[in-house]
Formats: structure tokens, C-alpha cells, sequence
């Protein structure tokens, strides 16, 4: 009984997957605020985007949530690259897998922010990030960065100017620093909300980061991420003041604790990373 109860809702399950399925092929997929789900639907800003990838025969990629495909269905057509995809809505899951064969048994259904490695070897990853967690995905990259040759991402604007900006600059702060520490950044273009449906009220903006391979020797990402959130943690005040409470009483009369957060270059923060923790 308990048999032929298991094997019965195993048919549903079934059946309602190929229901789904078929609904999605004849209707469009609906579009979810909470997942800040805003779709690329401009086939020539698509194309450019894809154009930005450095391509050779076995190349790995990794497409941060796919959507409705509109970056997939041009990575997929690349031949000899090992595509692979990480999509957290399950109804978009299925629409790709209806709508692109090629992408069947390619996307891994899971939220980015605690997904595994999705390779053994390098990658390159590439997507239209979500606004709500797009510098959560930076910190994931950063985690990930002993793996990832290079990022092409679109940002909310504000969000790629930041992560691209230079010391004395507004913009400049956490996720300059610890980005620009292990990644060569570059601001690529613009993409306008008309672009995208439904159209997002801000301009996005697309971002090359190239794996510089930790040339600054960083051995603890921890400790250094530490030094530099705290530093901007407080950055209307001096170095001396807002690292008082993480760095030896020595690394106080450093002529560099004169200084506020935003005026230090990376070198700067390698510099007092390597010399006082």
C-alpha cells in the first residue's frame, strides 16, 4: 500500500512537472520582484555582452542567473566551450530546459550566495546580476577567486562605477579595494532601462574583471577584508582613529594614519595589511 501510495505521488510529481512545462512553452514566464528579476530583451546588447568573453576551445563558463535566457541561448551556440548555469527560480529553471535543449542538465537550481564550486578547473563567469545581491555575488567572486579567470558582469550603474573607482573618489570604498586587489577592473559600457523588461529606473552598466593573481600575496582575505571595512567603517575620520582598535599601538604613528580610507590607494591597504597584521 505504502508502495503504491509513494509510486502515486511520484506520477503527480511527474505529471505536474510536464504541466508546468507545457504552460511555460505557450505563455511567457512571470517575472518576480523579490528575485529583483529585470530581463535583458535587446538582442544587440546581448550580443555585445557575450562579445566581451575571451573565448578558447575547452573554455569554461559559468552563467549567473540565466532568467529567461537571453544570454544563454548565445553562450550555448559557442562551440566546444563547458557551459554551465545557476538559477534560483525553479519556474525559469524549467522554461530553459523547455524553451534551449542545449542547456538541459546544464543549470544547477540554487541560490549563487550558497552554491559550491561549480568546476574543478578555472572558470570565467558572466551574467545579468540581480540588483538586490550583485555586490553580494562581487564578495562570492572574491571568494572564488583562486578558480575564476575573469568576470563580465552587469551591475546596477552606481554599483560597476563603485567597484571601478579610484582612490579619492566618492565611489571608492570596500568593494573597490578588495576587488581591484585581485582583479584588473575595467567599465565596459553603459546599458540603458529600455533595454530590459520591465525597465529598471536606474542605468546598469557592465564591468570586466581579469584575475591578477594575487599579486599582492595576500594570505588572508579574512584579515584583509577586516582592515578595510573597518578603515571605511568610519570614513569621515582618520586612520588613526578608525584602526585604532585592530592595529598595534606601533602602526599608530604611521604617516599613513593621517590619512582617511578613501585617500589610500590598494597599495596603500596591501601595504598596512603586510606590515601590521
Amino acid at each position: 500500500m505504502e508502495h503504491c501510495q509513494a509510486g502515486k505521488m511520484s506520477l503527480l510529481r511527474g505529471i505536474a512537472a510536464i504541466s508546468l512545462i507545457l504552460r511555460l512553452m505557450n505563455k511567457p514566464y512571470t517575472l518576480k520582484k523579490s528575485l529583483g528579476q529585470h530581463f535583458l530583451h535587446d538582442e544587440q546588447m546581448c550580443r555585445k555582452i557575450v562579445d566581451e568573453l575571451e573565448y578558447q576551445e575547452g573554455k569554461r563558463i559559468l552563467e549567473i542567473g540565466p532568467g529567461g535566457g537571453a544570454l544563454s541561448k548565445y553562450l550555448v551556440a559557442i562551440p566546444g566551450i563547458d557551459y554551465k548555469a545557476v538559477e534560483i527560480d525553479e519556474e525559469k529553471f524549467h522554461y530553459l530546459e523547455a524553451t534551449y535543449p542545449a542547456i538541459r542538465g546544464k543549470i544547477i537550481l540554487k541560490d549563487i550566495l550558497q552554491a559550491e564550486l561549480p568546476y574543478e578547473e578555472n572558470f570565467s563567469v558572466i551574467g545579468n546580476f540581480p540588483y538586490n545581491i550583485s555586490s553580494p555575488i562581487m564578495f562570492k567572486m572574491l571568494e572564488w577567486e583562486g578558480r575564476v579567470d575573469e568576470v563580465i558582469g552587469m551591475f546596477q550603474k552606481e554599483v560597476a562605477q563603485r567597484i571601478a573607482a579610484g582612490p579619492g573618489s566618492k565611489m571608492y570604498g570596500i568593494l573597490s579595494v578588495l576587488t581591484q586587489a585581485y582583479f584588473e577592473v575595467t567599465y565596459l559600457f553603459d546599458v540603458p532601462p529600455g533595454s530590459f523588461t520591465p525597465p529598471p529606473k536606474v542605468m546598469s552598466g557592465v564591468v570586466r574583471f581579469v584575475n591578477i593573481r594575487n599579486p599582492h600575496r595576500i594570505e588572508s582575505f579574512k584579515k584583509f577584508k577586516m582592515l578595510v571595512k573597518t578603515a571605511f567603517g568610519q570614513r569621515r575620520k582618520t586612520l588613526r582613529n578608525a584602526l585604532r582598535s585592530i592595529l598595534p599601538p606601533a602602526a599608530l604613528t604611521d604617516p599613513l594614519m593621517d590619512k582617511r580610507a578613501e585617500q589610500l590607494s590598494v597599495a596603500d591597504f596591501i601595504y598596512l595589511y603586510r606590515t601590521f597584521l
